[in-house]
C-alpha cells in the first residue's frame, strides 16, 4: 500500500469512528432524559401511595391477638 491509500484508509475509519461516537453519545442522552423522567414518575407514585395509605388508615397495623387465643 502506498501512503496516500494508507492516509486515505484512515480517514476513512476516523470519519466512520466519529460518526459511531456520535451516535452512541445521542444515545446515551436520549437515555438519561428517559431515566430522569422515569425518576420523577416514580417520585410521584410513591407520593401517591403514601397519600392513599394515609386515606385508607393503612399506615396503622391491626394488632393481633397474642398467641394464647
Amino acid at each position: 500500500m502506498d501512503m496516500q491509500a494508507r492516509i486515505d484508509d484512515l480517514e476513512s475509519r476516523l470519519a466512520f469512528q466519529d460518526d459511531t461516537l456520535q451516535t452512541l453519545s445521542d444515545v446515551i442522552a436520549t437515555q438519561q432524559r428517559v431515566l430522569e423522567r422515569m425518576g420523577r414518575q416514580m417520585e410521584l407514585l410513591l407520593k401517591r401511595q403514601e397519600e392513599l395509605l394515609s386515606r385508607v388508615g393503612g399506615g396503622e397495623e391491626e394488632e393481633a391477638p397474642p398467641p394464647h387465643y
